[in-house]
């Protein structure tokens, strides 16, 4: 059996990627990271045998809003690979969310994202990675770096008008939400659920071209469908989508769109009073069936979808119907 490596030694492999004024003898060797906020830059985490060299705290964007600091996410490098890594270290918050008058118990579990974590291993439409525990029992997660955009930012980035975005390119990111979809499919089939679907949580994988789920570490309670919340993140992707952005009253007021006089309350997201889900009655041009499937998510709807099948059966008829 191989001896486990020193300090020294771990200090020594860290050495190639810091400065060379850096002092070898400050860098802190971590084996207990229940204190996230000290595991810093230039710090060697370990984990089992293998060792894991600090860069710094992973940012999240938010539509627009400027990056927020995860400090409980950290960028590393694998000590013996080289290969970028990213830690997730334990952090637990909760909250209520309510879509309508559903109230949803929200509230990060490391235990069952790294359950996720296994049951995905290889699935092409999520992050891989494992967990493991550090001394004090904290259950990390180290996942592999997926280079691309998420679906978030490529299709703000489009410099079309939406007509033209409808026509031709958003049948191709449909046909990839689908999939999506079914990854989602997955999970419930499987008992678990995502917890967090955003259209940033979706990066569309440089290499493959997939579009892959990441952060599934949220849980959330819910008597009657436990399902529901991750069906409601899924309709607001969708009409993300469909919409090539949001459609938003205060920007359709500024810009004096006509349709303003047709709008009604019931025309209105669930979730977000202040997006709007008939996108039918802003681009006329939209199917029935495929707004009539967005309106299963606005303010009007009488039936919410139970699952994942229902919404994967009316997206297949839409498809089949254009």
């Amino acid at each position: 059996m191989k001896a486990p490596l020193s300090e020294d030694d771990i200090r020594q492999m860290a050495a190639r990627w810091l400065p060379s004024s850096h002092n070898l003898k400050r860098i802190r060797i971590i084996t207990d990271t229940t204190d996230f906020f000290r595991v810093d830059y230039g710090d060697v985490v370990v984990l089992g045998d293998d060792s894991y060299l600090i860069r710094h705290n992973a940012k999240e964007g938010r539509f627009g809003i400027d990056d927020d600091v995860k400090f409980w996410v950290k960028r590393a490098i694998d000590l013996k690979t080289g290969n970028p890594k990213i830690l997730k270290l334990v952090f637990y918050e909760k909250f209520t969310s309510h879509v309508g008058a559903i109230a949803f118990e929200c509230f990060r579990s490391p235990r069952k994202e790294a359950r996720i974590l296994e049951l995905v291993s290889g699935h092409e439409n999520f992050m891989h990675g494992y967990a493991i525990t550090d001394q004090a029992e904290n259950i990390i997660r180290v996942l592999e770096v997926i280079e691309g955009k998420t679906v978030h930012d490529y299709v703000l980035s489009m410099k079309l008008d939406h007509q033209t975005y409808f026509h031709d390119r958003f049948p191709v990111i449909l046909d990839n939400f689908i999939e999506c979809i079914k990854a989602i499919r997955f999970l419930h089939e499987h008992g678990e659920k995502h917890g967090d679907i955003r259209r940033d949580h979706i990066l569309i994988d440089r290499h493959s071209q997939r579009y892959r789920w990441i952060d599934f570490d949220f849980n959330y309670r819910h008597r009657e469908n436990v399902y529901g919340y991750d069906l409601f993140g899924l309709g607001n992707v969708l009409i993300f989508l469909a919409g090539m952005g949001d459609v938003l009253l205060p920007a359709l007021k500024k810009e004096k769109n006509p349709a303003l006089d047709t709008l009604v309350e019931e025309d209105l997201n669930i979730v977000l009073n202040h997006r709007v889900a008939n996108l039918k009655k802003i681009y006329p041009y939209i199917p029935e069936s495929l707004n009539t499937i967005m309106m299963h998510f606005s303010k009007g709807a009488n039936w919410f979808y139970e699952s994942t099948e229902q919404l994967l059966h009316d997206l297949d008829a839409y498809q089949k119907s254009i």
